[in-house]
């Protein structure tokens, strides 16, 4: 089967500040790292019906943050509850686990509070409910984001390690979309897919020589076995068989599918994150090409070895 890449993976398995945490750096001065957003305005805010007070989405996609929020005075008997919320797409919020803060009174309510974000989310937000009396505060997001070339350095040495990574264990790691082209139907009544971790077989088509499409119905001329980590296949229902029609010359069977482990960084196997974290340390730390000597040359690095050998893809 030849496959084509179609949606590459958003998130990288190592994120830019964990793999600065490995390599024991940091590229950028305090002040380059450092970003602070305003979520909620700072302000006097009336009282609401509930969790209504939202502040701005600010991306966090593979990146620190810590979550301020800033009283400064509450009015008589008034109250502030606040909650921190997250998001894939920054439209659809949900409350992050562990991030509602103290309800502010008029006794702590000159009392800074913050929480570091910890999920793994591309938004996050807060909202905000105020009871009784109107209340001034704000709460705003300070995000450690780098800037600077040795930044897109690291984030590229990242991509390459997961890529080699992929290649070695022939499978994919975070959610990726591809295409895959066979030639003709098998003649077995089952057709494997690479790659691993299969989430969802998006469409099956084929062409015939005309060059007419026909897209076939999951159910019912096929069925899809996502069997967990190792190759999922599509399989033809009991006394079905592939489409017989003279096929199209050039790629005629095209099957679109998604795979890889999922799509945050957590969701891949700590023993393949560390082996990424060691490889991009490798390509950081010696640049130029590497030669292996029988006098004490580039020792290849066993570890990474050990560490992704349970995990690659063979096939029997």
């Amino acid at each position: 089967m030849r496959t084509v890449l179609v949606t590459a993976p958003t998130i990288e398995p190592v994120s830019l500040s964990e793999f600065c945490e490995h390599l024991r750096i940091d590229p950028d001065t305090l002040a380059e790292n450092m970003t602070l957003y305003a979520c909620t305005a700072a302000g006097s805010h009336p009282v609401t019906t509930g969790y209504t007070l939202y502040g701005t989405g600010v991306n966090v996609l593979g990146k620190k943050a810590l979550v301020y929020l800033q009283p400064v005075n509450n009015g008589t008997n008034g109250t502030v509850d606040v909650k921190i919320q997250e998001s894939d797409d920054n439209v659809t919020y949900t409350d992050w686990t562990g991030g509602t803060f103290t309800q502010v009174t008029e006794s702590n309510d000159t009392v800074i509070q913050e929480k570091e974000y910890t999920g793994s989310k591309a938004y996050i937000r807060t909202a905000s409910k105020t009871l009784v009396a109107a209340c001034e505060f704000g709460t705003s997001v300070l995000v450690k984001e780098a800037t600077v070339a040795e930044s897109d350095l690291l984030n590229a040495l990242i991509t390459a390690s997961r890529q080699h990574a992929e290649n070695v264990t022939r499978r994919a790691l975070i959610s990726q979309t591809w295409d895959g082209y066979l030639d003709e139907f098998p003649d077995k009544d089952y057709i494997e897919l690479p790659y691993g971790n299969l989430q969802s077989v998006t469409s099956i088509k084929y062409k015939d020589t005309a060059g007419t499409e026909t897209t076939m119905t999951v159910t019912t001329e096929y069925l899809v076995e996502l069997n967990g980590e190792q190759r999922g296949r599509i399989v033809l229902p009991y006394g079905c068989s592939w489409p017989s029609e003279t096929l199209y010359p050039s790629n005629p069977i095209t099957i679109r599918f998604e795979c890889g482990y999922g799509d945050a960084a957590t969701d891949v196997p700590h023993a393949i994150r560390a082996a990424i974290k060691m490889i991009g340390e490798d390509l950081y730390r010696n640049r130029e090409a590497q030669t292996f000597t029988t006098a004490g040359g580039y020792v290849e690095n066993k570890a990474v070895d050990r560490l992704l050998a349970s995990y690659r893809l063979w096939s029997f």
